[in-house]
């Protein structure tokens, strides 16, 4: 698995999953759909009377019913198949590339620190880029820019399959990062604008279930494809799949775009930080080797916290910031994206890790490896909806404190998968651990975000946290390599990097575990702002379990209009 890369959970009660690419959730009751060529089949049909010209110009309050496709009919599953298509080379990307890194540093003759830039260089841009992708779906039409980010992650993976060096292949992965980007934010937002208000809890639905089995089917498919063939088939499968997205995409998906969204985007925003990111975790993945003195890491290093800072003055002062700071006075939302950064910056630096000790020191093959983790999207799959639906019971600040502390529990018996450990005995019971820990993390600290802001932020709310899930697995996979003597040019050898991991999955846990107590101090059962408690409790009966915020796009909302009037 890629670091972070854990399966969306699936929502068994039918119901949409919330809003999470920074576009506010009841923007939608307004968004006009602007059509291209022939209406697609299996849409109503009648004459429009004047609240219906109205919408359909986007000056009223609602989009067209004759703009919209039903679940069961010919339009809808092409939009489906095209949505789940371009989403899933995404997801199967984030899921095959852990797998192959052992090959890949092998055959390109790479160190620790630079696999750790394979990993990063596309979490890097795809962090710095995310909420900038689906602010340019909103103006320029989510169709144009979900096509534009399809090619450009095809192209970025040709050039990855390529790559004759380990250099090139960092360079390609880093445009791979912004393509999805671009393609992530579309999936979800081509369907709420597309499907009728009563069949988008369907279609979503659907959309994840599907995610969710390419997701599963990843580090298998990735550990087949290198053991049997090259690590570089795990980039060129997306090529096929890209070409089939866009035809698909061009011929039967319908343009749609915002045309009450505010003028102008945070182009500085998103270029400051993906800048300060770079020169961060430039410096603290390169610091030891270069020396943390050297004029190159602090050069990095200094000019990247600089320009953090002047990424945050400058959402301070923009009229249309790409993280709006306002969400932090909110001490809920600030814990619990505290508690974000913790606990999945500890799972982003143990599953970067976890691939590795599995096929160089335990001697698994990579399909073995891929194999070995597949308990952990199984059981999240199975357990995440169930666990959202306790924490609506009791609150959230018991989920977010036991998960987290068995999540620690689990990256601590890691341990023992050492030398000579069989899998029944060293590695399965630590997975299935980890994973009933996460199962229990996910949804309640993702509702948790969501509560702690007003109905109308709801969508930017959960892309920031999942921004903040990036980034903590950026600075993990950074960081806890080298703080658990991971560095240098032998740490890959078993005897030195099987020492090492298991300094960091104690590292891992007792982060994990200080998340647990940090929730317990900190979260608390409160009622969205603004909200009644006639509409707390219709929410709760409609209220749906997201995805994790590290698994790529997570799954946005939108309430239906017919339900609100």
């Amino acid at each position: 698995m890629e670091s972070g890369s854990l399966p969306p959970v699936l929502n068994d009660a039918g119901h949409e999953p919330d809003d999470g690419l920074g576009v506010p959730a009841a923007r939608h009751e307004h968004e006009p759909v602007v059509r291209s060529g022939p209406r697609p089949a299996g849409r109503p049909t009648g004459r429009m009377d004047a609240v219906s010209e109205e919408r359909h110009a986007g000056t009223g309050p609602d989009v067209a019913p004759e703009d919209w496709v039903r679940y069961a009919s010919p339009a809808g599953r092409w939009v489906l198949l095209a949505t789940v298509l371009g989403s899933g080379i995404a997801f199967l990307d984030g899921t095959v590339v852990n797998v192959a890194l052992p090959t890949v540093g092998q055959e390109l003759g790479a160190g620790i620190s630079t696999l750790q830039w394979v990993v990063n260089a596309y979490t890097l841009t795809l962090a710095g880029f995310l909420l900038l992708g689906g602010s340019l779906g909103d103006h320029y039409g989510r169709r144009r820019v979900f096509v534009v980010g399809v090619v450009w992650f095809a192209v970025a993976s040709l050039l990855c399959g390529l790559a004759p060096n380990a250099a090139a292949l960092v360079a390609a992965r880093a445009l791979q990062g912004v393509g999805a980007a671009l393609l992530t934010p579309g999936s979800l937002a081509i369907i709420e604008a597309t499907f009728h208000p009563d069949d988008r809890g369907a279609a979503i639905g659907a959309w994840s279930g599907l995610s969710g089995v390419t997701t599963a089917l990843g580090p298998f498919l990735g550990g087949w494809l290198v053991e049997a063939v090259s690590w570089r088939l795990i980039f060129f499968i997306n090529l096929p799949l890209a070409a089939a997205v866009v035809w698909i995409a061009l011929r039967h998906v319908p343009e749609s775009r915002d045309r009450s969204v505010a003028p102008g985007l945070d182009y500085p925003g998103a270029a400051l930080a993906a800048l300060g990111l770079a020169g961060v975790i430039y410096a603290l993945t390169d610091g030891p080797a270069r020396g943390w003195t050297s004029p190159v890491i602090l050069a990095a290093g200094l000019g990247g916290v600089a320009a953090l800072a002047a990424f945050l003055e400058v959402e301070r002062r923009s009229r249309h910031p790409m993280l709006p700071l306002d969400l932090f006075r909110s001490r809920q939302f600030t814990a619990a994206n505290l508690v974000t950064f913790v606990v999945y910056g500890a799972l982003g630096g143990a599953l970067f890790l976890l691939p590795m000790q599995l096929q160089r020191v335990l001697g698994y093959s990579p399909l073995a490896s891929g194999v070995a983790l597949i308990p952990i999207t199984v059981l999240m799959l199975l357990l995440s909806a169930r666990a959202g639906r306790l924490s609506q019971r009791i609150g959230p600040r018991l989920p977010m404190t036991v998960g987290p502390l068995v999540v620690g529990a689990g990256l601590a018996l890691l341990v023992r998968a050492d030398g000579g450990a069989t899998y029944l005995g060293g590695v399965l019971p630590a997975v299935i651990v980890f994973a009933l820990g996460l199962s229990l993390t996910v949804a309640p600290l993702t509702s948790t975000v969501l509560a702690a802001a007003s109905a109308d932020h709801a969508g930017v709310a959960s892309a920031v946290n999942n921004d903040v899930a990036r980034a903590a697995g950026l600075f993990a996979v950074a960081v806890l390599p080298m703080a658990a003597g991971i560095s240098g040019a032998g740490a890959l050898e078993p005897a030195g990097f099987s020492s090492g991991f298991r300094a960091a999955m104690l590292l891992a846990g007792g982060l994990c575990a200080g998340g647990g107590l940090l929730a317990f101090a900190t979260i608390r059962t409160i009622r969205r702002p603004g909200e009644t408690a006639e509409a707390k409790q219709r929410h709760e009966e409609h209220e749906p379990f997201m995805s994790c915020p590290v698994s790529g796009p997570p799954p946005r909302r939108a309430v239906a209009a017919a339900e609100r009037r």
